[in-house]
């Protein structure tokens, strides 16, 4: 047997993967597991998303290799977007790349700019990803203290003490990801700041910036971003189309350029009818999110008075589709989870998997139905 590269010494299969072969092995046993574990939406796209996918289905074009770049039809829906949602302008020729989901961005991202024995700063607690992909590349993961009393941000002036000379990298994720904390303006532009201080490519991760937010912000707000920033976004949390894998990347066009070089030998462009059903997303109007985040509301409720119930303590002033919630002193993280899972059939993250810093902590995700989420307080009474 072929022995495999030494990459994969460096990683462990995700989280979610494993734990849900373990969930999926419990429901053929016969149990009712509820599953507020993962932030994959429960609700269908618009109509008019799905009717866009299959009017273009009899299109001549719809079964051919697509452009490396998407559409330009979807570039300039993007460009759409932001102007009308965050006010910025992007160029759709050369500014806007699409891309099959925004993990897969983070990989493109990584290997177009980092070498081995480069260093990335990463949120802890954060994406899992970000750390894994850093490590698949050969480049050494730097953690930066995420905690409550800081309301989960960055403090530069310790990143400032820090030995950065090999740093290539830094991922920033706000609506923040699994605790919801929101950034302010002052915070971006600090960021930003420091990224062209030491020439470090920032790169703010941002699909959640619709959920449960009255703000929306992109680090395209912050004069001067565009010099030392990418942004990645995704239709799959603001318009349910997490399975369609549509995603973006945006930045001046010699990033953009870069990224290009990797994705266009990656794959072979996006199936035309998703693109499709993509432009006709980004074209919703604004009620969308009015409606999806009424929704949202009576469930975040809901999963309030679970956590509670449960013994635990959380911010109420945050976005996202999770509740972060810190349990009560003493208890691990794994261990409650496990219990929860065996003892009442309900499924929710233990914070460890985001970092060291969520020891103490859970996520529950708000993508299960209010009659779910009201059996899930009925069993844990």
């Amino acid at each position: 047997m072929s022995r495999v590269a030494r990459r994969l010494h460096t990683v462990e299969e995700y989280y979610f993967s494993r734990k849900l072969k373990e969930v999926r092995t419990l429901i053929s046993e016969g149990a009712a597991v509820i599953n507020l574990g993962i932030g994959s939406p429960d609700l269908p796209p618009d109509p008019s998303v799905v009717s866009a996918l299959e009017q273009s289905l009899s299109d001549p074009s719809a079964h051919k290799y697509q452009s490396y770049q998407g559409l330009p039809e979807l570039r300039k829906a993007i460009s759409s977007f932001y102007k009308k949602n965050y006010n910025v302008l992007l160029d759709a020729e050369t500014e806007i790349l699409p891309l099959m989901g925004s993990k897969e961005g983070i990989m493109h991202i990584s290997m177009a700019y980092l070498n081995e024995g480069d260093a990335v700063l990463i949120p802890n607690p954060g994406y899992p990803t970000y750390s894994s992909v850093t490590k698949l590349m050969g480049a050494t993961p730097i953690f930066y203290d995420l905690k409550a009393e800081s309301q989960w941000q960055p403090n530069v002036s310790v990143l400032e003490q820090q030995d950065l000379s090999k740093v290539k990298l830094m991922w920033i994720n706000y609506p923040h990801m699994p605790t919801g904390a929101l950034d302010s303006k002052d915070h971006l532009r600090a960021l930003v700041e420091f990224a062209n201080k030491h020439d470090i490519l920032l790169v703010n991760d941002n699909p959640y910036s619709f959920i449960l937010n009255d703000n929306p912000k992109s680090i395209f707000n912050i004069e001067g971003a565009k010099d030392v920033c990418l942004e990645l976004n995704s239709l799959s949390k603001s318009f349910n189309m997490a399975g369609w894998r549509v995603g973006m990347l945006s930045g001046t066009a010699q990033h953009i350029t870069n990224v290009i070089k990797v994705k266009s030998n990656m794959d072979s462009g996006m199936f035309y009818g998703i693109q499709k059903g993509a432009i006709a997303a980004l074209n919703s109007s604004k009620s969308w999110f009015a409606n999806l985040n009424a929704i949202y509301t009576k469930r975040r409720a809901l999963v309030w008075q679970l956590a509670a119930q449960l013994g635990c303590t959380f911010d109420q002033h945050t976005a996202g589709m999770f509740v972060w919630a810190k349990l009560p002193e003493g208890l691990d993280a794994e261990q409650f989870i496990d219990t929860l899972l065996i003892e009442k059939n309900i499924f929710i993250a233990p914070g460890t998997i985001f970092g060291s810093n969520g020891q103490g902590y859970v996520r529950f995700s708000l993508c299960a139905s209010e009659e779910v989420i009201n059996e899930a307080i009925k069993r844990t009474r």
